[in-house]
């Protein structure tokens, strides 16, 4: 598998891969129709700005990684009881 593809394929790196997959099934399923699926792109673009928020937020405070792992993130959203996107 090519370096780049593990890479958004990897659960630490990539928080919004089951936006990404949901929303490539979709166009799979409606042979492409992107209007069938504007609901599972505006998830994966929630996703995408709401994770990108908190990366910026920890940057500023100086936390590393900028990017919560995997089991980190799941903590979170537990604690603020689901995903807020």
């Amino acid at each position: 598998m090519d370096k780049n593809i593990r890479k958004l394929r990897n659960q630490d790196n990539n928080p919004c891969i089951d936006e990404s997959d949901a929303s490539q099934q979709c166009l799979n399923v409606n042979s492409y129709d992107k209007s069938m699926c504007t609901n599972y792109f505006l998830r994966y673009k929630s996703c995408r700005k709401y994770w990108q928020n908190i990366m910026v937020l920890r940057r500023r405070e100086g936390v590393k990684p900028d990017m919560p792992t995997a089991a980190e993130r799941q903590e979170m959203i537990a604690a603020i009881g689901g995903k807020p996107y």
